[in-house]
C-alpha cells in the first residue's frame, strides 16, 4: 500500500516529539522517547482509555480502538480500553475502576465537559497523567490534548457546501445547519469554522440563512426528527450543513422520503462507510476525512512516554476558553473528500474496498476509480 494521505511520519513530526522527555525529577537530563533512558528502565505504567460511544460515529470502535490497541500492544505496555456507550454514569464508573486498578495514564473522549472534568480531576488527584483525546474537556486541565484542527474541519465543511451549491448553480440558496451536540466543544469549533465561511454569504444576501439547530448527544434519530421539522417549516431548503456523516445520513433519509436526495447538497464528517457510500450515490456532497490512525498513534506515543515516566513535549497549545489556560496540544490536519477522491480514503487503508463497494456500489466504485 502506498503511503497514507497523512503519513504516520507526519504525525510524529506534528508531535514534534522527537518526544523530548525529562529523564529525572531534577530536569537535568533529556532523552528521545525511543532512547534507552533511565526512565525507560523502570517498569512501564498502565494506560487506560475511555471511548465515548458507538452510536454517534462508527469510528470509535472500528478505528480508534483498533489503532490504539495495536500501538499499545506493539510497545508492550499494559493497557485497558473501554467504551462508555454514551452513559455518563458508566463513564465515571469506568474511570473509577481504571484509577483503582492502577492506571498511571488516562486518556478520555468526554461525553460532556462536566463529566470529563470530574474524571480528570479525580485522576490528577491520584497522580495519574491525563490526555484529552479528540475532544477538549473545558475546565478539565488535562496534561495534553490530541485532536484534529476542528475549526479547520468546519471550514472544510463550509467550503464544501459552497462548492456543491456553486456546482448546482443555486440562486440565493436557503441553507440549513444541523449542528453537533451542544455539550461537545468540538461541535462548537466545527460551527465556528463553517459559520466563518457561510456568514459572509448570508450577510451579502448571496445565501439565505435557514433553520439552525444543534442535535443533543449527536443522536442520529433525533437529527432525523429535527431535520424533518426543518424541512416542514422551510420546504425550499437548498443545502444542508450537517456536522458529521451520521447527521448527514439522517437528513438524507428525510430528503429521500421527499424525493429531494441528490438535489439538496448535504455535508458530513468522519469518512464513514455510510458517508462515503452516500457520496458515491450522489446523495451527499462531501465528508471530512480525519486520519484516525494518526490521531491514535500520536496519542499512543504520548501515553506510552508518560507511562514510561517521561514528560513528552507537544508542538503547540490550545486555549481552554473556560479557564483561560493553555493546554499542550497536538493538532492534525483534516482533508475534504468528494466523489473524485473517495479512492484516497480507501488507498489510505481507513476503509476497505470490500466493505465500501458492496452491491449497487460496485459500479459507483469503479466510476470513482476505486480498484
Amino acid at each position: 500500500m502506498r503511503k497514507g494521505i497523512l503519513s504516520i511520519a507526519a504525525a510524529a513530526a506534528a508531535l514534534s516529539l522527537g518526544l523530548t522527555a525529562c529523564g529525572g525529577d531534577d530536569g537535568d537530563t533529556t532523552a528521545q522517547a525511543g532512547d534507552a533512558s533511565s526512565a525507560s528502565s523502570a517498569k512501564p505504567g498502565k494506560i487506560g482509555v475511555i471511548l465515548p460511544d458507538s452510536k454517534s460515529s462508527a469510528r470509535w470502535e472500528t478505528a480508534d480502538r483498533k489503532y490504539l490497541e495495536e500501538a499499545f500492544t506493539a510497545a508492550g505496555v499494559a493497557h485497558e480500553i473501554q467504551n462508555a456507550q454514551g452513559d455518563k454514569n458508566s463513564f465515571q464508573t469506568i474511570a473509577d475502576q481504571m484509577i483503582t486498578g492502577g492506571v498511571t495514564v488516562l486518556a478520555i473522549v468526554n461525553l460532556d465537559s462536566g463529566t470529563g472534568k470530574a474524571v480528570l480531576d479525580k485522576a490528577k488527584s491520584q497522580g495519574v497523567a491525563t490526555i484529552d483525546y479528540d475532544r477538549l474537556t473545558l475546565g478539565g486541565n488535562a496534561d495534553y490534548y490530541v485532536s484534529f484542527d476542528n475549526t479547520a474541519v468546519g471550514r472544510l465543511q463550509g467550503e464544501g457546501l459552497v462548492k456543491c451549491l456553486t456546482d448546482q448553480k443555486a440562486d440565493k440558496p436557503i441553507v440549513a445547519e444541523l449542528n453537533g451536540s451542544p455539550t461537545d466543544n468540538n461541535a462548537t469549533l466545527f460551527k465556528e469554522g463553517y459559520d466563518g465561511v457561510l456568514k459572509p454569504k448570508y450577510d451579502s444576501g448571496e445565501y439565505v440563512k435557514g433553520p439552525d439547530q444543534s442535535v443533543p448527544d449527536w443522536d442520529n434519530t433525533q437529527a432525523g426528527t429535527i431535520f424533518e421539522q426543518m424541512l416542514t417549516s422551510t420546504p425550499k431548503i437548498a443545502g444542508v450543513l450537517a456536522a458529521n456523516d451520521g447527521l448527514g445520513n439522517a437528513a438524507i433519509s428525510v430528503l429521500k422520503k421527499n424525493n429531494l436526495n441528490g438535489k439538496v447538497p448535504v455535508t458530513g464528517q468522519d469518512a464513514t462507510v455510510q458517508g462515503l457510500q452516500n457520496i458515491l450515490a450522489g446523495d451527499q456532497c462531501m465528508t471530512v476525512y480525519k486520519a484516525v490512525k494518526q490521531e491514535a498513534d500520536a496519542t499512543a506515543q504520548l501515553a506510552i512516554a508518560l507511562a514510561q515516566g517521561q514528560k513528552p513535549a507537544a508542538n503547540g497549545s490550545v486555549k481552554d476558553t473556560e479557564t483561560g489556560k493553555d493546554v499542550a496540544a497536538v493538532l492534525l490536519t483534516p482533508k475534504a473528500v468528494y466523489f473524485d477522491n473517495v479512492k484516497d480514503v480507501v488507498a489510505d487503508g481507513y476503509v476497505t474496498k470490500d466493505e465500501l463497494c458492496t452491491g449497487d456500489f460496485a459500479g459507483k466504485c469503479a466510476e470513482a476509480g476505486i480498484s
